[in-house]
């Protein structure tokens, strides 16, 4: 969506002019579950039907990069279950693709290692 385009949808007092729960049809759950750092990549594959211009404006964000859902959904200044309710669309039209973000394993807080890169760090801001 160009400016112009988003122009048309925005409105600089009122803010958006269809309201997110609009976007979605009402639906505010996906049917994929998706973490805020899931990164989401276009697949090249366009929806065989029109779903809208926000579903444009999110294939466009991920055409060229990994882009994590916390970041698409504040690009389209909707809320995070939204945009996920439109990821969750996109990934049912095989349009997109999702990598849910790998756990960290948690270090013990007396792990000595650790606490000297924590004490590394600290000495390098003083």
């Amino acid at each position: 969506m160009t400016d112009s385009q988003e122009g048309m949808w925005l409105d600089d007092e009122a803010g958006r002019l269809v309201r997110p729960y609009t976007v979605s049809n009402g639906r505010t759950r996906p049917a994929t579950h998706f973490d805020l750092l899931s990164l989401v990549m276009a697949t090249g594959i366009r929806p065989k039907t029109y779903l809208g211009p926000d579903y444009d404006q999110v294939l466009t964000l991920c055409e060229r990069r990994p882009i994590s859902v916390a970041e698409i959904a504040a690009r389209l200044r909707l809320p995070a279950a939204i945009t996920k309710v439109l990821l969750s669309d996109l990934l049912g039209h095989k349009a997109l693709t999702a990598q849910a973000p790998r756990p960290i394993e948690a270090a013990s807080p007396t792990d000595r290692k650790l606490l000297e890169a924590v004490l590394d760090g600290l000495r390098k801001r003083i």
